[in-house]
């Protein structure tokens, strides 16, 4: 039987052994493409695959429970294995990650509760959740014949509480379930990070999170080991080699040979974790989002993170820098020759239908009542768009509206015409406008963009998503609405047959046929701001004011035969044809 210690050193059967890990998030990568990117990490010369666990993919609706396609953990971590990786898991009920919520389910807003606390309600739930996720880890572990070295207790904890009570009722849910294997705990690398965030009194592991500055790091994190007379090793648990992007911001660039030498400082003192190895994509609605006093700034759809491998999965300037890096330092590691996969590329792939969100609402959402607007929450919804609908009678030639206390980004329309966009801060603004009628129709659109990952206000209200107040004629409260649920998760129900009208959100349909599939990125430059659908699964949200103007296809989502794209837009943009192509888009912008 395997075992693995940690001492002085890490022990693996007995023996010293230097992790070299890189992150790759199963979550994040379409499952067939599991094997390129970890045979990629296996041949750069490392032997660890490490990967957080979403708890609100897992759990998206309470006792719902969900392990398979891009969920299956197991058989990412038998791949890995097959491979000869070990594993280093993360199944934190936290996990940040730039992920919505930071990994929590958006559920949990309903509960009258307090995350990352010792509080039962919260306690509970992370128990019934560990009921099942635990039974898919248990036997992956390395004394149960596995490759996981490793388990993670909560995640940068010291940047958010100093519950030592909360941070042990996490380790005591996942002893009893049968995790066996060491634990550890990893924070920002400075004493007051790691004081309130360890369970060091308890001899659990120490590591580190940092992106530079190796020496000065590790030094502050074996100043506080000193501390405690703990004898352990060195690691960098998240050595930041890129970083992730937001809307309207440039790329944030590395240079690769400086990444390879600061890597390089790490490995003279200690293990490393890099984050990313292959940051891959946020599909669907599961970008996260930093939060910036009011104003909340959601990050983009790629997760590309200037990582070793890019997005589509294929080698970099940085991971050829490394492989030298290793090769010139290392020469004991043994090295592969990385796979690389091939793209396609489509020209003028012709627009089959289109259709106006308003004339086909009833067959995708069904209406729900209530005097008041609910949010998202109260509705069951956890993301997406949501649509209120309700009609007010004319008492002037100009109509004061307003939306009070929404979230993230509103769109009203009067008779289906569109009279203001508004986000965040500009959300409550008057909106004044002319009701031609004396009944007038009032639509509210409002997109949930995502939710903070990190700091202080993961669990505040500005988390509740849609209209939390209510929306104001004049200087009353609205009355009687309807809500309808825009989840998206596929398209399925959208009526081509009905009328489609310029101006209005809208689903524009493409139909192409492939004699053979491979990975592609769609053009959006042209088009507004919305989501793609391909062949049914959401991949994502675009828009026009950049960093990216294209959208990842992996070829997971192709069919040899026919394919359809359908654009849900949301500006009244779109164009007669769309290209696929072979690499990714940029929008020019400058720094600062």
């Amino acid at each position: 039987m395997n075992t693995f210690e940690i001492k002085e050193d890490f022990l693996l059967n007995g023996r010293p052994f230097k992790i070299l890990s890189g992150a790759i998030h199963y979550f994040r990568v379409a499952p067939t493409d599991w094997y390129h990117s970890l045979y990629n990490l296996k041949a750069l010369g490392f032997n660890t695959v490490e990967t957080y666990v979403p708890w609100n993919l897992h759990e998206p609706r309470k006792g719902e429970y969900h392990f398979d396609g891009i969920l299956d953990l197991e058989k990412f971590l038998l791949t890995a294995q097959e491979l000869g990786l070990y594993a280093i898991v993360r199944p934190s009920p936290y996990i940040c990650a730039e992920w919505e919520f930071g990994g929590f389910p958006a559920w949990l807003l309903n509960e009258s509760t307090r995350i990352r606390s010792n509080e039962v309600v919260y306690s509970n739930h992370v128990a019934d959740y560990y009921d099942v996720l635990m039974k898919k880890i248990v036997p992956h572990q390395l004394s149960n014949g596995g490759n996981i070295l490793m388990v993670q207790i909560e995640n940068e904890y010291g940047s958010y509480g100093e519950d030592k009570d909360y941070l042990r009722s996490i380790h005591n849910l996942m002893c009893e379930r049968g995790i066996t294997v060491p634990f550890f705990t990893s924070d920002g690398p400075w004493r007051a990070t790691l004081r309130a965030g360890s369970m060091i009194d308890e001899d659990i592991l120490v590591t580190g999170n940092f992106g530079s500055k190796a020496k000065e790091n590790f030094d502050s994190m074996q100043k506080f080991f000193d501390e405690h007379d703990k004898k352990w090793p060195l690691m960098c648990m998240e050595f930041w080699d890129g970083w992730f992007n937001r809307w309207k911001e440039p790329i944030i660039q590395r240079d690769p040979h400086e990444l390879a030498e600061a890597v390089r400082e790490v490995l003279d003192q200690g293990s490393i974790n890099l984050y990313m190895f292959h940051g891959g994509t946020n599909f669907g609605f599961m970008n996260g989002c930093s939060a910036r006093g009011v104003i909340d700034l959601p990050q983009i759809t790629s997760y590309d993170y200037g990582a070793p491998l890019n997005e589509q999965g294929n080698p970099t300037e940085k991971y050829y820098a490394l492989q030298k890096m290793i090769h010139d330092n290392y020469p004991d590691i043994q090295q592969m020759a990385p796979l690389v996969k091939p793209s396609l590329e489509i020209k003028n792939i012709p627009l089959t239908n289109k259709v106006s969100l308003f004339a086909t609402l009833d067959t995708i959402s069904e209406p729900i009542h209530a005097k008041y607007p609910k949010t998202m929450e109260e509705l069951g919804q956890n993301t997406g768009y949501l649509l209120y609908r309700t009609t007010i009678e004319k008492d002037a030639e100009e109509e004061r509206l307003r939306i009070i206390d929404g979230r993230d980004r509103s769109q009203l329309f009067v008779n289906q015409k569109l009279q203001a966009t508004q986000y965040q801060t500009e959300i409550g603004d008057d909106v004044k406008v002319s009701l031609p009628q004396n009944d007038n129709q009032i639509d509210v659109l409002i997109e949930n963009m995502g939710r903070v990952n990190y700091g202080h206000k993961l669990f505040a209200d500005t988390q509740r998503k849609g209209i939390r107040t209510g929306v104001m004629a004049d200087l009353h409260f609205i009355t009687n609405w309807q809500h309808y649920c825009l989840s998206l998760e596929n398209c399925k129900k959208v009526d081509y047959s009905k009328e489609w009208q310029p101006n209005q959100p809208s689903f524009y349909r493409y139909e192409f046929n492939l004699s053979e599939v491979r990975d592609c990125f769609i053009d959006l430059s042209k088009f507004g701001k919305g989501i793609v659908f391909v062949n049914q699964t959401n991949i994502g949200r675009f828009w026009e004011v950049g960093p990216t103007l294209s959208l990842y296809v992996p070829s997971d989502l192709l069919n040899e035969g026919t394919n359809e794209i359908v654009i849900f837009e949301t500006e009244g943009t779109f164009q007669p044809q769309i290209q696929l192509i072979k690499e990714p888009l940029y929008k020019e912008m400058k720094e600062g």
